[in-house]
């Protein structure tokens, strides 16, 4: 958590924009969990970079899907749909966390879809913080140990479901996250930017402007 915080308070305070694709916590259990000190940390700090003069906005991915505009009201950002399509630096380019594109994955876009449904959110946040925290964590155990059984292959994006969703956009660049795969890939003159995972001691985060588009690390 430190080395984010350390990026908060010190590069990113020199963007005019920070854009969060997602995964921003291991899971997010509704925003009634402000409180809890770790979750308070995070949001403080993205409070004080809003309030610096950046704007700040986050795209819900797998791990956080349930943060809701109270989290965002808290943490001063934006909230935005997936996928988005935006000009960035004079180029057409499509923002997504990156799970839809991982077709080949079908338990996990069953599983999707079941917990993006309105009605299931719903029902879900009725219930108290304590059991959500019980059923996500039991759900967070199983999902790793069905990691180890899948191919690294079927977890990553499908090159048609990219192609498909930067030509239905219009789209010359694509970046998203979710299988963390950091790296520039090109698809048939098209380019597909990927974020990485973030460690102790070390993070990463893609910098584009109308020069150049290039990696900052953050140590």
């Amino acid at each position: 958590m430190q080395t984010f915080l350390d990026f908060l308070a010190g590069p990113a305070r020199d963007a005019s924009r920070l854009t969060i694709l997602g995964d921003l916590f291991d899971y997010w259990a509704g925003d009634d969990d402000l409180a809890d000190p770790f979750n308070a940390r995070i949001v403080d700090a993205l409070r004080a970079l809003s309030d610096s003069g950046v704007m700040l906005e986050f795209m819900a991915g797998n791990r956080d899907f349930l943060i809701g505009e109270t989290f965002a009201a808290a943490a001063g950002l934006t909230l935005l749909p997936d996928p988005l399509v935006r000009e960035i630096g004079g180029i057409r380019t499509l923002l997504t966390h990156g799970d839809a594109l991982c077709t080949d994955d079908v338990d996990y876009q069953r599983f999707r879809a079941q917990v993006r449904d309105p009605a299931w959110r719903s029902a879900f946040l009725a219930r108290p913080l304590a059991s959500r925290k019980r059923e996500i964590e039991a759900l967070r155990s199983q999902s790793e140990q069905e990691k180890q059984n899948k191919p690294a292959a079927i977890m990553d994006v499908n090159a048609a479901a990219v192609a498909a969703a930067l030509a239905e956009h219009d789209a010359k660049a694509m970046i998203h996250g979710h299988t963390h795969r950091q790296g520039r890939y090109d698809h048939a003159g098209r380019t597909r930017w990927v974020l990485g995972d973030w460690h102790p001691g070390r993070g990463n985060a893609l910098l584009c402007d109308a020069a150049r588009w290039r990696w900052l690390t953050i140590t």
